[in-house]
C-alpha cells in the first residue's frame, strides 16, 4: 500500500476507499514504513564512497565519461513541491523556491550508476543551493577531515584527493569543484574542463529525474510538512534499492532550469578557496595538455 503511494502520488484518502481503510489509519502506516526506510535502512543504502575498492570503481568510471581523475561523485538540489502549505505569508515566502511554488529542498550527491551516497533534506525550498550545503552534515565532515580518502593522486604537483564536482551555485572548495565560467568566457582549457565537468554532473541531473520519475508522490509531495523530510529520504533509500537491482528506468521527470547566483566565499573558506582553485586550474591544463596530444 505504502509503494504504490509514493510510486503513484496517489493521496491517503484514494487508498482509505482501494484498501477499506480511515484515511488516518492509510498516512499512520505511511508514516511508520518511510521513518523505517529513513532511519534504519539509510546506513545501509546511502553510503560515502570510503573503501579502496568502491572508491576506484567509482573515480575510473567518471573518468572514462569525463577524462577527469579522482572525481567520484557530483552534487545537485532540487525543490522538492508540497500539495498543501499552511497559509502563512512569513514562511511562505520562505518555502517559495525559484520556480515559485512552496517546497523544501533535497539535496543528493550520485556516483556514476546514480546511486546516492549522501542524501540531506534540511532546508525550506527558498535556501539557496550554497546555504544548504553549508548546513549539511557532508559540508562539516568534508571540512572538518572526517571523511578519510584511501586515494591520493598527483596532478601537476598538486595531490588530488577525491572529490565530487557541482554547478555554479556552489563554492569552490578542494573537494568540490565548480565550473570556471557559466557562459564559456575562460580559457580553452578552463572551457574543456567546464565542459568534461558538466557532463560528470550530468549523473545527478539523470538520478534526480529518475527519482521523481520512478516515486511520482515527489512531484506534489501530499503528506504534512513535518513528515516530509522521511517521506523525501524514504524515496531515495527506495530509488538506491531499484538502481542496485538494476530495475528498469522510468522516464524521467524534466526539472525547470534553475539559474543561481555563484555564492560569495566565506572567511573560513579562504584558504579552502584558494587551494580548490589551484587544484582546478591544475586539472584544467593537464586535461588540456592530455586531450591535446591525442
Amino acid at each position: 500500500m505504502v509503494l504504490s503511494r509514493l510510486a503513484h502520488g496517489l493521496s491517503a484518502k484514494t487508498l482509505a476507499t482501494r484498501y477499506s481503510l480511515e484515511p488516518y489509519l492509510v498516512s499512520k502506516i505511511t508514516n511508520m514504513v518511510t521513518r523505517l526506510l529513513a532511519t534504519k535502512l539509510y546506513p545501509e543504502f546511502i553510503k560515502i564512497p570510503v573503501s579502496r575498492r568502491r572508491l576506484v570503481e567509482t573515480t575510473q568510471a567518471f573518468e572514462e565519461l569525463t577524462s577527469l581523475p579522482n572525481m567520484c561523485g557530483a552534487i545537485d538540489t532540487s525543490p522538492v513541491k508540497l500539495h498543501s502549505f499552511p497559509n502563512d505569508q512569513k514562511f511562505a515566502a520562505t518555502y517559495k523556491c525559484r520556480c515559485g511554488y512552496p517546497s523544501v529542498l533535497l539535496q543528493v550527491v550520485a556516483d556514476h550508476k546514480k546511486i546516492f551516497w549522501d542524501v540531506c533534506v534540511k532546508a525550506p525550498g527558498g535556501t539557496g543551493d550554497a546555504t544548504h550545503f553549508r548546513d549539511s552534515l557532508l559540508y562539516n565532515r568534508l571540512t572538518s577531515g572526517d571523511v578519510v580518502w584511501d586515494k591520493v593522486i598527483n596532478v601537476r604537483g598538486h595531490p588530488v584527493r577525491p572529490y565530487i564536482v557541482g554547478d555554479w551555485c556552489y563554492p569552490l572548495l578542494p573537494f568540490l569543484l565548480t565550473p570556471f565560467s557559466p557562459n564559456g568566457m575562460g580559457t580553452p582549457a578552463q572551457n574543456l574542463f567546464d565542459g568534461m565537468l558538466m557532463k560528470g554532473r550530468s549523473v545527478v541531473v539523470e538520478a534526480i529525474g529518475l527519482l521523481k520519475g520512478r516515486w511520482r508522490i515527489l512531484q506534489d509531495l501530499n503528506v504534512g510538512l513535518n513528515h516530509a523530510p522521511q517521506t523525501i529520504v524514504a524515496c531515495c533509500v527506495l530509488h538506491n534499492l531499484c538502481q542496485i537491482a538494476r530495475e528498469p528506468e522510468p522516464e524521467l521527470w524534466k526539472e525547470p532550469d534553475e539559474n543561481g547566483l555563484q555564492p560569495r566565499v566565506l572567511d573560513n573558506e579562504k584558504s579552502f578557496y584558494f587551494f580548490g582553485e589551484s587544484l582546478r586550474q591544475a586539472l584544467a591544463d593537464d586535461l588540456h595538455i592530455r586531450l591535446s596530444s591525442r
